[in-house]
């Protein structure tokens, strides 16, 4: 059995290598927009970590073809396989960021906490949408981080107000247990802060039950979870956690509608092999999904149709695939917001890039123009402001497909504010650094 998957194994390792050779532009030219993809395809986390990629090359390939680039300027990829192992990623990086890179997207928080120290030294943005460190969304400490769309802080402050409403306010939850049932890494602890400032205000008990990497075993968990009872879980999983997490609330008879997900424990791959037995479970979303919005029929018109997709044409316009799209769309447009500044039909390098990150205004007629009318909300960034948006909505698996059940919910600042400031004045005590000049914003 062991033989069977190393064998596997090393056929994906192939495949993945080959599609990496047979890549459009895969090696970066001079005249190319380079764009360096870590990835993972194989491992514990590849159901959900193959449609966040996919979705990412398949933008790349519709811009080229429908576009011909950015303002004229092709581009150009290469992946990289992580496994999502943080070794493994600072090893992508290392090896990819030379060939032209102007932004990195690490796909993991633990391989963003072991970049954040070299971005500012090579010179390189580090996009980590919804996801990374909480604090450097502010850009007065955090030049080269943009955790554009939302944090682990915005995520789990917008699901306490969202508890909070359905109990009929935030007063009612004092006295009540909420259990944080989360992957045992940065990313998993990462939320921890702000339940906790929620707890103190509002008087309910966290309970904090950790699950070891990568989550397919969950007994003791479950086991912790049925003797405690908490009124609400809140599921911080990522690929086979999560469907397990609900296998073992299946099991153990703990109420998936007092189930919630942060948004990387709502898409697809952690429902569909659970089915009727998910039903009632709920998730944030940043992102809609299906096929009916513009830019995903763009995708299927020039890239999927011609025979050039990345992987399966029923695929595209799914959570994770969409969330791949928007994180290289905003990659594209910070790129052609630099060229606004910098120069027209240019290839533009990781400092000019990360001046358009942070300059980016996305409003909704910007987006309607890009084919994402109501597929993502408004984003404008700043010097101060790395995210540029702290809204999200929730959505309910209803045993075959996901319906959104609240609207538009945006993480209280007044709360937010303060904590990501706290935290990056400790960061920048810590590492020595000082803040950035009004100056420095305009560079």
């Amino acid at each position: 059995m062991k033989l069977k998957s190393l064998i596997k194994g090393a056929a994906l390792a192939a495949l993945s290598l080959s599609s990496l050779l047979t890549a459009p532009a895969a090696l970066a030219q001079a005249k190319e927009q380079f764009f360096p993809l870590l990835v993972y395809r194989t491992g514990p986390y590849a159901p959900n970590g193959v449609p966040w990629a996919n979705g990412k090359q398949d933008y790349i390939k519709m811009i080229n073809a429908r576009d011909g680039g950015i303002n004229g300027v092709k581009i150009s990829f290469e992946e990289c396989e992580t496994g999502y192992a943080t070794d493994r990623g600072v090893e992508c990086y290392e090896r990819l960021k030379g060939k032209g890179a102007s932004m990195i997207d690490p796909q993991a928080t633990g391989i963003t906490f072991a970049l954040t120290e070299k971005a500012p030294v090579d010179k390189i943005p580090l996009v980590t949408l919804g996801y990374g460190l909480s604090a450097s969304q502010d850009g007065g400490v955090f030049k080269w981080n943009f955790p554009l769309m939302g944090s682990y802080w915005t995520a789990a402050d917008i699901l306490i107000q969202h508890i909070g409403k359905k109990e009929g306010g935030l007063d009612k939850l004092k006295g009540k247990k909420i259990a944080l049932v989360y992957h045992d890494s940065p990313f998993g602890k990462e939320p921890m802060p702000l339940l906790e400032e929620r707890s103190k205000t509002h008087g309910f008990e966290l309970l904090k039950i950790p699950v070891t990497a990568p989550g397919v075993e969950q007994k003791s968990a479950w086991l912790q979870v049925r003797q405690q009872r908490p009124d609400y879980v809140l599921l911080w999983g990522w690929g086979v956690m999560n469907s397990t997490a609900l296998k073992e609330a299946q099991a153990t008879g703990y109420p998936r509608d007092k189930m919630y997900g942060v948004w990387w424990a709502g898409a697809e791959p952690d429902v569909k092999d659970v089915g009727e037995g998910a039903k009632g479970y709920n998730a944030l979303a940043l992102n809609t999904s299906g096929q009916t919005p513009k830019v995903i029929q763009d995708i299927i018109k020039h890239v999927h149709d011609k025979g050039q997709g990345t992987g399966p044409k029923d695929e595209v316009g799914s959570v994770l695939y969409t969330r791949g799209l928007i994180i290289q769309m905003l990659g594209i447009e910070a790129v052609r917001r630099a060229q606004e500044r910098f120069g027209k039909g240019k290839v533009m390098t990781g400092e000019q890039v990360r001046w358009g990150l942070e300059n980016l205004a996305l409003d909704q007629k910007k987006l309607d123009s890009l084919g994402l009318a109501g597929v993502m909300r408004p984003l404008s960034t700043s010097c101060v402001d790395h995210m540029g948006s702290v809204t999200a909505r929730v959505h309910t698996w209803d045993g075959a497909k996901w319906n959104f059940s609240s609207d538009f919910i945006s993480a209280d600042e007044q709360i937010i504010k303060p904590m990501v400031k706290a935290a990056a004045d400790k960061y920048a005590s810590d590492k020595k650094l000082t803040r950035r000049t009004p100056q420095d914003c305009q560079s």
